[in-house]
Parts: structure tokens; sequence; C-alpha cells
């Protein structure tokens, strides 16, 4: 009874998680969807830069026999889309469906996109690059509010549940298989040219890695600060008194000694992190100190 009624709270949390905002939610996948089929069209496709996942092999494989970029994304959503209906079933699919649409549709809509918006840019690194920040901004979105354009997400799925390896490890193995293969078929085969195009494929995948963990994550303000000291109201003071930060006293107890500790935690604006470090070991020269980034408080003075 106890599990059930917990399952049905789970059921209803998440219920008013995905009915919240349905509107702003739908329309981020849309411009993420979108942002990313122009990044294909517009740098990754004409500048053969191969940067992982379905979109990458289809530049591969256009290039090996001529076939269309454009009808090997849209062939590959739609095939993916129904191994994962039949391997992962129709509640996992349902996170990737709509993104299996939009984002092949919106290749197919942009295709002809580098016709109309030319750049007079041969640097293949500012290709990369740009493509990247479009890149990295339309899949930040797009995984920020819950969703996912299908394509490698689906085969990670897959491997992580036949091969029991994380669905981010999978992601690596997939992306490092097809940019790698890029480099024996693109180009000039074996050559110079095709090895650097190879470098400036994995400096984008840096930069879209980098730029989706900011959009999900936001842009670090503040640092928390976890400080392990025999100087507890030394410390307190310069904080609170100093700096005027609030302070939490947390009980702790090491864990091979036994013996109990106070352990402060404070959230410090990055500007002042500076200060408030080397104000803290002023203090307590033997203070343990653990920072990390925060992205998000909320309820701290």
């Amino acid at each position: 009874m106890f599990f059930f009624k917990k399952k049905k709270i789970s059921d209803e949390i998440l219920k008013k998680i995905n009915e919240k905002d349905r509107v702003k939610k739908y329309s981020f996948l849309v411009i993420g969807s979108f942002l990313l089929a122009v990044s294909f069209n517009l740098f990754f496709a004409p500048n053969n830069i191969v940067t992982g996942g379905v979109s990458g092999l289809a530049i591969v494989i256009e290039n090996i026999c001529g076939f269309s970029s454009t009808w090997f994304i849209n062939i590959s959503y739609v095939l993916l889309l129904l191994i994962s209906l039949i391997v992962l079933g129709k509640k996992e699919t349902q996170y990737s469906a709509i993104g299996s649409v939009l984002y092949p549709l919106f290749v197919f809509l942009t295709r002809n996109i580098a016709d109309y918006i030319q750049f007079d840019v041969d640097n293949l690194l500012l290709n990369a690059v740009f493509g990247a920040l479009i890149s990295g901004i339309g899949s930040g979105v797009t995984f920020k509010y819950g969703f996912s354009t299908g394509g490698i997400d689906i085969i990670c799925q897959i491997m992580s549940k036949y091969l029991k390896i994380s669905i981010g490890e999978s992601m690596k193995i997939i992306n490092f298989i097809v940019i790698l293969g890029s480099g024996f078929f693109i180009g000039k085969a074996g050559q110079v040219y095709a090895w650097e195009i190879v470098m400036y494929a994995l400096i984008a995948v840096y930069i879209i890695s980098l730029l989706n963990d900011r959009v999900l994550l936001g842009i670090s303000n503040s640092k928390s600060f976890y400080i392990i000291t025999d100087h507890e109201t030394a410390i307190k003071n310069f904080l609170m008194n100093e700096l005027g930060m609030g302070v939490t006293v947390l009980e702790g107890r090491g864990g091979y000694t036994g013996d109990r500790k106070k352990v402060l935690m404070c959230v410090i604006p990055t500007k002042q992190y500076f200060l408030a470090k080397e104000g803290i070991l002023e203090v307590d020269k033997d203070a343990i100190l653990l920072i990390n980034d925060v992205y998000q408080s909320s309820g701290i003075e």
C-alpha cells in the first residue's frame, strides 16, 4: 500500500512538471531544433565538419557515395524512431518523438540556406566555431526543457540498456568512431587536409559540450564554501561581519577518527571569492576548504 501511494505521488509530481509551462517548453524545442538544423546546413555540411552523431555520419556517407545528407538524416531518424518504439517501448520513445520529427524537418527546410546566407570565409576554424556556438545553444535549450532530438540519443539508450554502459559513455564511443572515420573518407583521405578537418571537428565538439552545459546549468555567479575549522567563531564573524554573508553551521564527524567538528556552509558571490578564501586562511591557515560552483540558490540571504 505504501509503495503504491509513493508511486502515485511521484506520478503526480512528474505530471505537474510535464504540464508546467508547456507552451514555453515546446517553443524552445522548436527553436533548439531549428538552430541545430541551421548550424548543420550553414556551417558543418558545406565544410565537411563532422561533429558525430547521425548528422556527422550523413556527411561521411555523402562524401563516400554521394547520397544526400539531408535524406540520410530524414530516413535514419524515422528508422531509429521505429527501432526505439520496438526496443525501448512507448514511454521511452515519447521523450524523443517530437524532436525526431522536428530536427529532420528543419534540416530539410533549411537545406539550401547556404545559397541565401553566404560567408566569404574559407577559414575552417571560424566555420567550426560559429557552427558550434549555434549548435551548442540549440542542443542546450532542447535538453534544458527535457526533450531530445532523437538520432544518436536513441542508439545510446539502446547501448546503455543492453551493454550496461552509461548513455554518456555510449555517446562518446559513437561520436569518436564517426569523427575518426571522417578522417579516412572526407577530403583527400589519409592526407593532411582530411585530418585537419578532424581537428576542427574536435574543437567544435568541445565548444558544443561547453555551451550545452552553460545553457543547461547557467553561468555560476556564486561559490559555495564548506569550511572545516577549529576556529569556528572567528571565521563566522569574518564572513558575517566583514563580508555580510549568511552562514549555516552543520554537524560533522570524521570518518576515521570519529571526532565531531562543525562545518560552516556559506554561499559567496564570485566577485568576493578571492577575498573570502584568503580571509578564511588568514584566520585559520589549517582550515579545510571545499569550494564549488553554485548555479542556483534560493532562500539564502
